[in-house]
């Protein structure tokens, strides 16, 4: 028999009156709680991915609280444990906290007191089971999955439009902002298709000089211009059998545009200086952050070029519209950097998730995986769009450090994201925190935060 999920405390206590007390401030808090006057067979009864927390006595007859923290933590080492003391157990629940205990309070406590420390369990163990739920459906993804990671609706179309395309002879257009990917989304169809022994050649025509675009495209022969001195395959011939990836083809000049657009219908290349028609088994894949229909009716690009072009379009959604991938994502590049650099993985903050998750992503997927590596070496991170309109940047401080850094952290992060949610009063605050507003005030001097940051001009009620 295993624990329902909806349980999101379990109380261990010997002691009928207290564990009554307990269970009644729980319950009036509006938790689902599981009473148990002995922790023998707790572990059994609990999933790893449970998603409560444990609040336990340290003395009791039979199992204590210690054994039932190793035991739990044999089989889920970050299960937060909660332990209750008695004065002269407090060196005791010190080596418990050493342990891996989340917290330990000493009799007698407040029921504020404990309200506060099982709630911030809650939330970190919700943090942690998010983050672990991340991992799983990155590593249960296949190949194109693994490239292209997101669960939302625009990547789920995108790489079943990958799939279809992958094994045709189609050249492809791909559409998508700077940063989102279109390199990658080349390679996919390359590696997924009949193609994938061949070469896959990628140029940058944005990136080439227009004195050596043509050459650099087409090849030449010695002598075809001054200082050709001996041969040069082009990269359309160096790609035969294989792919060729044209981005920024909008930067092409009209000339090479010309060019271009006969190779595509003839499958032949003529070098530079050459009277040789080259035959070419190749596939185009060519990508753009423009218009091409708008830069066709302005003049910039060929129409009969841009009609050819668009037979198979693809288009990258930009990372703003991808939702929840954003995190998925963020967490793939930041393990991807913590291992390549020997670190340990950081796990993201609630606040962190919520700044992630508001920003515009002006750079798309290159911006957030410089970001994620940033993330990974513990470096602040800043994101100057991720504040709300009219507000400043906001940074977010990452923190490496023993337990009671961490959990500092967690507690400033997750007050700061609650404040940015521009509350109408101190009270509206308190409240969606969970906490007494007495106890706000004390927290927000501690951390050095003040209600204003919530957008707020003036709280309608006032600290008590």
């Amino acid at each position: 028999m295993t624990i329902d999920n909806r349980i999101q405390v379990v109380l261990i206590d010997d002691d009928p009156h207290l564990r009554q007390a307990l269970s009644q401030t729980l319950d009036l808090a509006g938790l689902k709680i599981l009473p148990l006057a002995e922790a023998k067979g707790l572990a059994g009864q609990l999933e790893r991915d449970w998603p409560g927390v444990v609040v336990s006595d340290i003395r009791m007859p039979g199992m204590d609280g210690l054994e039932l923290l190793t035991e739990l933590h044999a089989q889920d080492p970050e299960l937060p444990v909660l332990l209750i003391t008695g004065h002269g157990d407090v060196p005791l629940a010190v080596q418990a906290m050493r342990a891996g205990a989340y917290d330990f309070l000493e009799k007698p406590f407040a029921s504020d007191a404990l309200l506060d420390s099982v709630r911030r369990a809650l939330a970190l163990r919700r943090l942690v089971l998010d983050n672990r739920s991340l991992r799983l459906a990155l590593s249960d993804r296949n190949e194109l999955s693994t490239r292209l990671v997101g669960q939302s609706a625009p990547m789920l179309r995108l790489r079943e439009q990958i799939g279809a395309l992958a094994a045709t002879k189609a050249d492809v257009l791909i559409l998508g902002e700077t940063g989102a990917g279109k390199e990658v989304v080349a390679r996919a169809l390359h590696d997924l298709s009949n193609r994938r022994n061949g070469p896959f050649v990628a140029i940058n025509a944005g990136a080439l000089a227009e004195s050596v675009v043509e050459s650099e495209l087409f090849g030449h022969e010695p002598g075809a211009f001054t200082g050709a001195q001996k041969r040069r395959i082009g990269k359309f011939e160096f790609a035969n059998g294989g792919t060729l990836f044209l981005d920024e083809i909008e930067s092409m000049s009209l000339d090479v545009q010309v060019k271009l657009l006969r190779l595509l219908q003839e499958r032949v290349v003529e070098r530079l200086g050459g009277n040789q028609l080259i035959p070419l088994d190749i596939r185009i894949i060519a990508a753009t952050k423009e218009d091409l229909r708008q830069a066709a009716d302005q003049g910039r690009f060929r129409a009969d070029l841009y009609y050819r072009l668009n037979v198979a379009p693809l288009r990258i959604p930009p990372l703003r519209e991808r939702g929840e991938d954003a995190l998925m994502l963020f967490q793939h590049f930041a393990d991807e950097a913590s291992a390549r650099h020997g670190l340990p993985p950081h796990e993201l903050q609630p606040g962190q998730r919520a700044l992630l998750l508001r920003h515009t992503w002006p750079g798309n997927v290159r911006e957030l995986q410089n970001a994620a590596e940033r993330f990974a070496l513990g470096l602040e991170l800043a994101l100057d769009n991720s504040a709300p309109d009219g507000a400043s940047g906001t940074m977010v401080e990452l923190v490496s450090g023993g337990l009671s850094e961490q959990v500092e952290n967690f507690e400033k992060t997750l007050i700061a994201a609650e404040l940015a949610r521009s509350h109408s009063s101190v009270r509206s605050l308190a409240e969606a925190l969970g906490i007494p507003r007495k106890t706000l005030h004390d927290k927000l001097r501690k951390h050095g935060l003040n209600f204003s940051d919530s957008g707020a001009h003036h709280p309608t009620d006032e600290l008590d």
